[in-house]
Order: structure tokens, then sequence, then C-alpha cells
């Protein structure tokens, strides 16, 4: 039963982070590229909602409760990925909203480009080229992150079922999979918030310019695999 978990387990781990079907890790990459270390909370949500999504089809179709074409599921991933990818790169032209007066000084427009941007008491300033607040459209990027879950777990679940072949009981591997496709969402996720913190901090990189070259990346790798898997 134990060796049984840890097989699927480590299908589940291997899957997501396999190279040769990167989708999913570079929807990951979109999804967490304009987020920072300190706004782990925010990142937790977001992923939890990507897992609600992604399980609930995963388990359906597993379970062959639901049927869908596996040329439009493949199809469809790459497009989540591409929408992921311009609402980074329109989040990273948006100017800031400006801020009103705050303890030890006054606050000055976001959109002043160059500008200092005066944070909360006890906080560093920051100009308009490192002012990200991706946190103004969360509710919008839970709720996409929800439902673009939904289509990926019918892509994990193409898989799965491909593993499973002829056996009677699925409850306990389709478990045991989903555990380890969270644990390497998780090290995904963690690579990328790290990556983030790096550039900005040792290569003095702002966060617009990381996550445009992250986001414009990953745009260009989607475009290609929109193009290359158009249902005929």
């Amino acid at each position: 039963m134990i060796s049984e978990f840890l097989v699927y387990l480590r299908l589940g781990v291997e899957h997501i982070l396999d190279l040769g079907g990167y989708d999913h890790i570079v929807f990951i990459v979109a999804l967490t590229a304009t987020y920072r270390l300190r706004a782990w909370r925010q990142v937790v949500i977001l992923v939890t909602a990507f897992t609600v999504g992604h399980s609930l089809t995963l388990a359906l179709a597993t379970l062959d409760r639901v049927r869908v074409s596996t040329a439009w599921v493949e199809f469809l991933i790459p497009v989540t990925i591409l929408i992921t990818a311009l609402l980074d790169l329109w989040e990273v032209r948006r100017p800031p909203p400006a801020i009103g007066p705050v303890e030890g000084g006054e606050g000055v427009p976001g959109d002043l480009r160059g500008g200092p941007r005066i944070g909360p008491a006890g906080t560093r300033g920051s100009t308009w080229r490192d002012a990200l607040d991706p946190g103004s459209g969360r509710r919008t990027r839970y709720l996409l992150a929800l439902v673009f879950g939904l289509i990926h777990g019918l892509g994990f679940s193409t898989f799965l079922r491909a593993a499973l072949g002829g056996g009677n009981s699925i409850v306990g591997p389709l478990f045991a999979f989903n555990v380890g496709l969270e644990l390497g969402q998780i090290a995904v996720v963690a690579v990328v918030l790290a990556a983030g913190a790096a550039a900005t901090g040792l290569l003095g990189w702002s966060r617009r310019r990381w996550v445009g070259v992250v986001s414009g990346a990953v745009a260009a790798v989607s475009v290609y695999l929109v193009l290359g898997r158009v249902p005929l």
C-alpha cells in the first residue's frame, strides 16, 4: 500500500517537473512571476486556487466522469499560459496607483515615473520602475487560476490514466499522484520567487524588468505551443 502510494507520488512529481512536458512549469512561472517573496500569502491563495481547479478535473476525468478531446486540452493549456503572460505584461505597463499621505512624508503619485513612492512607515520607498502591485487585481487572478486549473487537470488526467492501465482501484493512486503534483508545483514556485529575489537583489534589476523579461519569454514560448497544437 505504502509502496504504491510512493510510486504514484513520484510519478506526480516527475510529471510536473518533466522538462519534456514543460507547459505546466511555464504556466506556474507566469502565474507567480509578479510576486515577491514577502507576498507569500497571496501566492499561497493563488496556488491553492489552481490546485482546487486541477484537482477537480483530474479526479473527474480519471474516474471517467468527464470526457474532453485530448487535442483540445493540449491546445487550451498553452492558451492559458499566453493569457497569463499577457496579464503580467499588462501589469508591467500599467502605472501603479497613487497613494495618500503616510507617516514620514507625503505620498507621491505612483505614476510619476522616476519619482519616489513613499510606503508605510518602516518600509523602503521605491520608484515607478520597481513598483508593481499584483494585489490590485488579485481576485481576478485567483479566479483565472481556478478556471485555468480545470484545464490543466484534464491534461494531468491523460497521463495518469495511461499510467494506471487496467488497475481496479484508482482512488489511492489518484490521491498520491495529486500530492506529487503539488510537491512539484511548490518546488517550481519556490524557484520562481527565489529567482525574482536574486534578480532584483543581486543583479539590481527592477521588478518591472524582471517581470517583463520572464513574461515576454513565457509569451513567446506559449505562442509557439499554441501554433503547434491547433486542432485540425
